[in-house]
């Protein structure tokens, strides 16, 4: 017998429930043990930072990795799923620094690196705890207990052996590059980090004066090279002017001064009065000396300093063609410099972004404080010719949220350019959703990859493991293992962070070795974790490649830069692999008002009190069922939260409801439920449902297996209006009339419906695991089960009939149609009407009505379905051509053929509509080619254009269909009544209607039978006496009383 359950769910307790029973029979556990022997299904789950709370990206990440994972273990397969924690790296650093107030490096080496690092290592376990409260919310499986950090020194040694493995091939290399720098971290950034945050900016756009020193061809002493910068702290380090060597410069005259600036540029100078005295090529100017705004480095003057050199970024797009060039802190001048054989570098800045002593006035200043100071003495000095703002894209720390700097940096390098043709070739072979992220965007990001900086002036990470010749820099070890390591040092070594290797030197041969002091980017180990999280190649080898490459990873669109990009590059780099086979890269979530979501401005709902109002399932499916899985932006609404739970997770739940229900009502039992017919040979309906269900599954399937998630979740939901607002509803009275002992009919309906319940949620199992696994447990006998344990459906094409299922289709459009009439016309669908009068020439049309024209009847309360061939009496027709097929083929042609349409005869237009297309111009067009719109032929508001037909709602009204409709109200009445007495919906009553009006007593006699039926009424007594009580303007009263078993 089935246990009946409440209609009112309460979402939160019951996922709160479900969450206890799963614990309780070790749910998460058993389904993958389960599988233990089964092949395995790998996917990378890109481990986070365990800083603050999880947002909205971090769970669209988990539950697409829950989803997907769910539904590979139902489908026969193993799949580990062990939480990675990332926590090395700045994000933990900078919440240490801030906590113990350390502003600098120099701080933090003063505090001591060993108490820093283990400050570190407990703010990383103190992190933890509410990112498992709230996975554990939205119902996502993951083993937290066996968990990997990148702190392990497992991990920290699988990232040595990586190291080592590029080393061995030629890929590591030190070099001294100005790289994207973050002041405020003290520590260069690779270039891809660079790009994951620019923000636009008002900066200094100046322009200042530096003077020739000497006569040089055309150039005089003394005269002014007019250069300009949006940096003005760059000119204390400012060594060169660039000039283009192909672009012509003029030497003009303002109020007896002289200047030289781009030819092309003269229109800077419209505000003055000018004369432009000579012109020169660019090459012609190039050995110029000049005169340093600053003198402190006038030293290097001797060195090759401050002279005009070519540099091939320079143009005549803005500025004056002359580019300040201070190659400690501009990639572009570091170079320029080179090729020019100056081989001298300037730079004033310190690791922390602030002056040093070099310049007294800037001493201590941040480089971008030190703005203003710096135009103002240029203003002083008679440097400064004219200053204004500009607003400009401009790149800041993505950790930090400061500006970054580029600065000249001694840097360790993965050399990505030697394998980057072949990392672009081997990203064809991985399937991306959607498609064009890899094709386009991350194909293109791969071909212009340069240079990887993965060193790291920091201290929490893991450290380079190359040891330097302390009198030789050229000879260098590298180790990959702990166990080489401890070979040459003769150490036992327990830990392979900064502090416990600082310290440890490597004597060979009376040679000293000391270890380099940076550490790895923390995204190399991310891009490292495949191997990190086994602890490969030094355990598990065998494990490892039965799952790489990966068969699924995804994350946000950000991780194509990111995350994706690193993997790509090591699996290259040491497999000639892909790291991945199949990807889904998701969108931004943005706020509702479309800006980014800020803690500051709270523009979006908290993520746990939304759980703890909606549940889990209701953000899970409002998520997966969103642009965001097809990488486009959602803007983030938590009325989207309701409406998905409100049209989708509350219905299914009502239609389980309505089973429960009334099968614990009629004591319905699964020996009930074996006694039902064939699904052959059961209702029309029954057969409907079925087949759609099975339809849906083989759809399901084949879009899961190439990870569609958003064409997976839309036919679901589909299915859900048609269980509930389709079957249940046309089929309701199949289940509450009263139960006869041989009443198959009413059993085929319960069967059909447990059937179809169990099935669905199976199907939907890895997308609402809660709400699934409370339906499925009311629909089992057996304890201690889950339907996480169950394997996934598999479509029994025998049950799918597709000539049903487009029947019923079909059906539902008229049905529709009829409705929007009603409404149109006032007349709601409790007052029966004659017919509706299907207008086609199209046969197929009235064999598949014909068969399925019961339920159009019963749905939209009509007595016939009539047909009517005569179209040309009811609608025209109005034929385009489809531009979007034919627009390609035709070209501007398609003008001539559209002119051509709008004028066609009867005959042709025959033509069109028997399906032989047109020729226009000696160009055949096909029928399939033409839009064909129908319109009514008059303004008749009974008539409806539905596709390709028409239809006519007959409303006229006679006395027979009046008393139904009364009898129809009464019905509603009288469901009220009981409602408002607390009657549950399935006590029976007595019913006593009184009235003395003819009408009433008349239309009881003809429909006594469907009031009692409809109102559970064992017994109907009419009074005739006069009432003052008014049902559809009928003088009646009603009284109902329940039965009990001894009534």
């Amino acid at each position: 017998m089935f246990k009946r359950v409440n209609a009112n769910i309460d979402l939160p307790s019951v996922e709160s429930e479900i969450s206890s029973y799963w614990d309780k029979i070790n749910a998460f556990e058993t389904s993958v043990e389960n599988r233990k022997n089964d092949k395995t299904f790998r996917f990378y789950d890109g481990p986070p930072f365990p800083t603050g709370s999880p947002h909205y990206g971090n769970l669209l990440a988990g539950v697409i990795k829950d989803i997907v994972p769910r539904y590979w273990t139902m489908r026969g397969y193993y799949v580990e799923r062990r939480f990675g924690w990332d926590v090395h790296g700045l994000p933990i650093e900078m919440e240490v620094q801030k906590k113990l107030n350390l502003e600098d490096p120099q701080q933090i080496d003063e505090y001591g690196i060993d108490k820093f690092n283990e400050a570190c290592r407990s703010q990383v376990q103190t992190n933890t705890e509410n990112w498992e409260k709230i996975t554990r919310k939205i119902g996502r499986w993951v083993d937290f207990e066996n968990d990997y950090k990148t702190m392990d020194i497992e991990f920290m040694e699988s990232v040595w052996w990586v190291f080592k493995e590029l080393w061995s091939k030629g890929l590591i290399y030190q070099d001294y590059k100005v790289l994207p720098y973050s002041w405020a971290a003290s520590t260069p950034l690779s270039n891809f980090e660079a790009n994951m945050d620019y923000r636009d900016v008002e900066d200094p756009s100046i322009y200042f004066t530096l003077d020739a020193r000497d006569d040089y061809k055309k150039v005089i002493r003394g005269d002014k090279f007019l250069v300009w910068t949006t940096t003005p702290w760059c000119i204390p380090g400012n060594l060169a002017i660039a000039i283009g060597k192909e672009i012509e410069y003029s030497r003009i005259s303002i109020k007896n001064n002289f200047y030289w600036i781009a030819s092309d540029r003269l229109f800077e100078m419209d505000d003055y009065e000018i004369e432009v005295l000579d012109t020169s090529i660019g090459k012609d100017l190039i050995g110029a000396s000049y005169i340093p705004a600053y003198s402190e480095y006038e030293h290097l003057f001797k060195d090759g300093a401050f002279r005009i050199i070519h540099s091939d970024d320079t143009n005549t797009e803005s500025g004056s063609g002359l580019v300040s060039q201070a190659p400690a802190y501009g990639e572009s001048d570091f170079y320029a410099l080179k090729d020019a054989n100056i081989d001298v570098i300037a730079d004033p800045v310190t690791l922390s972004g602030k002056f040093d002593s070099t310049f007294k006035e800037l001493n201590g200043l941040n480089v971008k404080d030190a703005d203003k100071l710096i135009m103002d003495q240029l203003e002083e000095r008679g440097n400064l010719f004219s200053k204004t703002t500009e607003m400009h894209s401009y790149p800041f720390c993505w950790r930090t949220g400061t500006p970054l700097i580029y600065k000249a940096i001694p840097t360790w390098f993965v050399n990505v350019e030697k394998i980057r043709d072949r990392m672009v070739e081997l990203n064809q072979s991985t399937h991306w959703v959607p498609g064009f992220i890899g094709e386009k965007r991350f194909s293109n990001w791969l071909g212009n990859a340069r240079d990887w900086a993965i060193s790291r002036n920091r201290y929490w990470g893991s450290c380079i493991p190359v040891w330097i010749n302390t009198n030789d820099p050229e000879d260098m070890l590298c180790i990959g293992s702990v166990e080489e390591l401890e070979q040459l040092s003769g150490q036992k070594i327990t830990d392979l962070h900064r502090h416990y290797l600082d310290d440890l030197d490597i004597e060979i041969d009376g040679k000293t070795y000391k270890r380099t002091s940076e550490v790895l980017d923390c995204w190399f180990e991310s891009g490292a974790m495949p191997y990190g999280q086994q602890h490969y190649p030094f355990e598990n080898e065998e494990d490892f490649f039965d799952g790489f490459p990966a068969d699924f990873i995804a994350e946000g669109l950000d991780q194509t830069r990111g995350w994706f990009y690193t993997l790509t590059v090591l699996a290259v780099a040491l497999f000639d692999s892909v790291a991945f086979k199949n990807c889904i890269t998701t969108g931004m979530i943005l706020a509702e008002d479309g800006r980014k979501m800020s803690k500051s401005l709270k523009n979006y709902p908290d993520p746990e009190e939304l759980l703890n109002s909606y549940g889990g399932d209701s953000l899970r499916a409002y998520l997966i069922n969103s642009p965001v899985v097809r990488g486009e932006p959602l803007k983030f609404s938590e009325e989207g939260v309701q409406l998905v739970t409100r049209n989708i997770i509350l219905p299914l739940w009502n239609s389980f409801s309505f089973f429960s229900t009334y099968a614990n009502a009629d004591d319905i039992t699964f020996k009930d439920l074996e006694k039902a017919s064939p699904v052959e040979d059961r209702p029309m309906m029954d057969r409907w449902i079925i087949s759609s269900m099975q339809s849906l599954i083989k759809t399901v399937n084949e879009k899961m297996e190439n990870y569609y998630l958003y064409e997976v979740i839309p036919p679901l939901m589909n299915f859900v209006d048609e269980l509930t607002n389709w079957y249940v509803r046309s089929n309701r009275k199949r289940f509450w009339k009263e139960k006869d002992e041989n009443d198959i009919d009413k059993i085929n309906a319960f069967k059909t419906l447990h059937e179809v319940l169990l099935e669905f949620s199976k199907s939907m199992a890895p997308v609402l695991p809660f709400i699934c696994e409370k339906i499925y447990q009311g629909l089992i006998e057996e304890n201690n089960e889950s339907i996480h344990y169950c394997d996934y459906p598999i479509a029994d094409e025998n049950l799918i009939d597709k000539d049903l299922e487009d029947n019923i289709e079909l059906a539902k459009k008229v049905i529709k149609s009829v409705r929007n009439l009603r409404v149109k016309l006032k007349l709601p669908n409790k007052q029966p009407l004659n017919s509706v009068k299907i207008i086609t020439k199209d046969k197929k049309i009235e064999e598949k009505l014909n068969v399925i024209s019961d339920l159009i009847k019963n749905e939209v309360n009509l007595k016939e379905v009539l047909f009517d061939f005569d179209v040309e009496n009811w609608i025209s027709y109005e034929f385009k051509p489809n531009f979007k097929v034919l627009g390609p083929k035709l070209g501007k042609q398609i003008n001539v053929l559209s002119e051509y349409l709008k004028n066609v005869d009867e005959n042709i237009s025959n033509d069109i509509l028997q399906g032989n297309g047109v020729i226009v111009d000696n160009i055949k067009v096909s029928s399939d080619e033409i839009d064909i719109v129908l319109n009514k032929k008059e303004d008749n508001e009974n008539q409806d254009i539905v596709d390709d037909f028409s239809l006519y709602l007959d409303t006229s009204l006679d006395e027979n269909l009046i008393m139904e409709r009364f009898s129809r109200e009464l019905v509603s009445s009288i469901q009220k009544l009981r409602k408002d007495s607390g009657l549950d919906v399935v006590d029976r009553i007595q019913l006593t209607i009184t009235s003395n009006d003819n009408f009433v007593k008349e239309s009881l006699n003809i429909h006594n039978d469907y009031v009692k039926n409809e109102t559970l009424a064992v017994e109907l007594n009419f009074i005739e006496k006069e009432t003052q009580d008014l049902i559809f303007d009928k003088n009646v009263s009603v009284d109902i009383k329940k039965l009990t078993n001894n009534s």
